[in-house]
């Protein structure tokens, strides 16, 4: 069954189960909620980071290997990392939490995966994630996903000190099933009509305790199982080690933007226009990069993109892949602006210059503000637009960040007004930490444009709050007021902007 059939399946179960809190719905962790396993990324991180010495290693090593030939049972085997972390304060343990998920963990977590759970809690159940692994792995993910309930081994904390010491039971096996059986009682949820997503047999306790058992990514001895009992199994390959067709893809849309300023180039020499050239370059890359990747746009609101042109186009910054939807969202008479590092980039660096792109020193204020006043030029002189993030970087999954005011001072001191571009889901296609473009569907809504004529700087924070809180709702991340409306902002229908703040 293709992916997209997979998840449509998955989907349709939810949407015909029950509304409300008494419906549990449970996530394994490693496997089934993010690819691959936690434990690797904090490894791996504590080893070149030196916070894990020799001795430690060669002791986790031996009691990873004990356990996973049966020699040893999963107590002993977290034993071994507790007892490594003996003496050390746990806000130091948090934080390299926080660190291992930005790098590493964010960038694993099924997009189908999130897709479930979203649906879950647009129905109202009680989400939840069990796992044997500790709070220090989960915390961030779950606060990513808006998971409140995490059922997790815990290692046991003094005075803010770990002791090295686990707490008993660890949420393993048949510790899963009773620390759902806790979540239960504490809740109201029914275990009996609830769901419980896993990739494993060793949670096969609770598979055979819940109303909707689902299996996701099996292991070969939970994939015979489901086989056994009918129970339908799915599997993802958004994430995880890549295959050859998804390594070749990137490669052929990274060599398709040199390729298209070559092909681009007779129009420079027949026409004498250098932007002629660049618009019809932009277009055929974002374009065929887009094809190429298997990035499909579902754009709502499209005819925002041209409706009022010049304009300072802002977009949330989600994904690498942002660039070439914004390249093939705006198409032509654009410029945009990026931060200075992307200038040394191979091939793609030299190529954003040549198309005059404008980069930003963020550590030399005085520099970033000249950098400001040119991009505030060229509106004004060539009468391009500008593309730009205003969140300065690229958030670790979709949430979104705070906005800085460069965007804005650009629009003011440009007269232009400014279209909001809010992408719902770029890190379906390429998350922060990874290299390689998936094939994806990713949902654009273009807000219509916002004048700016007549704003005033002592009023820039209150403005900005206004359309940041605009994202949170497209987004559904909470943080605006509900009758939050547009209509005092509203541009007149030829094109020229309202003479009203």
């Amino acid at each position: 069954m293709a992916a997209d059939a997979q998840l449509n399946e998955i989907l349709d179960d939810i949407e015909t189960s029950a509304d409300g809190p008494e419906v549990g719905a449970i996530f394994d962790y490693d496997g089934t909620l993010i690819a691959g396993f936690s434990a690797f990324a904090f490894a791996q991180d504590q080893i070149l980071s030196g916070a894990m010495s020799p001795k430690d290693f060669v002791e986790q090593f031996a009691a990873a290997g004990k356990f996973a030939a049966g020699r040893t049972g999963f107590s002993a085997f977290v034993g071994a990392t507790a007892g490594s972390l003996r003496g050390r304060a746990e806000s130091w343990f948090e934080e390299i939490g926080e660190k291992v998920y930005k790098n590493s963990i964010a960038g694993s977590v099924y997009p189908e995966a999130r897709a479930i759970v979203d649906a879950h809690q647009r129905k109202g159940h009680t989400v939840a994630i069990v796992s044997s692994a500790t709070k220090y792995q989960i915390k961030p993910v779950a606060d990513d996903l808006g998971i409140e309930h995490v059922l997790c081994t815990e290692l046991e904390v003094r005075n803010g000190v770990f002791t090295g010491a686990v707490v008993r039971p660890t949420c393993f096996g048949e510790g899963k099933r009773l620390a759902a059986e806790k979540l239960a009682a504490r809740t109201g949820l029914n275990i009996s009509d609830s769901f419980f997503y896993t990739d494993s047999d060793d949670d096969l306790p609770l598979l055979e305790v819940v109303g909707r058992p689902r299996v996701l990514n099996p292991n070969r001895k939970l994939a015979a199982i489901a086989r056994q009992r009918s129970w339908r199994a799915y599997r993802f390959t958004s994430r995880g080690r890549p295959d050859l067709l998804t390594i070749a893809r990137t490669a052929a849309s990274y060599a398709a933007m040199p390729a298209a300023f070559a092909a681009a180039a007779p129009v420079w020499a027949l026409s004498g226009d250098k932007r002629d050239m660049l618009n019809a370059a932009i277009g055929m890359w974002a374009d065929y990069a887009a094809a190429i990747t298997g990035l499909r746009l579902h754009v709502e609101g499209e005819q925002h993109l041209w409706s009022h042109r010049p304009a300072v186009f802002i977009f949330n910054h989600q994904s690498s892949a942002d660039a070439l939807i914004a390249a093939k969202l705006v198409r032509r008479d654009f410029t945009g602006v990026g931060k200075k590092e992307i200038a040394r980039f191979p091939v793609v660096g030299p190529l954003m210059k040549f198309g005059d792109v404008v980069f930003i020193d963020r550590s030399n204020r005085k520099a970033a503000i000249e950098s400001m006043k040119k991009v505030v030029k060229t509106i004004k002189e060539q009468g391009l637009s500008v593309v730009i993030a205003p969140e300065g970087t690229r958030s670790v999954s979709t949430k979104l960040g705070a906005f800085k005011k460069g965007p804005f001072h650009i629009a003011i001191d440009a007269g232009a007004p400014i279209v909001p571009i809010v992408i719902h889901n770029a890190v379906d296609a390429l998350p922060r930490g990874q290299n390689l473009v998936r094939p994806a569907d990713v949902r654009v809504t273009v807000l219509p444009p916002i004048p700016t004529r007549g704003w005033t700087k002592d009023r820039l924070d209150e403005r900005i709050e206004e359309i940041r809180a605009m994202y949170l709702r497209e987004l559904d991340q909470g943080g605006y007021e509900d009758d939050l409306s547009l209509d005092h902002w509203d541009l007149p229908e030829d094109g020229g902007e309202d003479d009203d703040d």
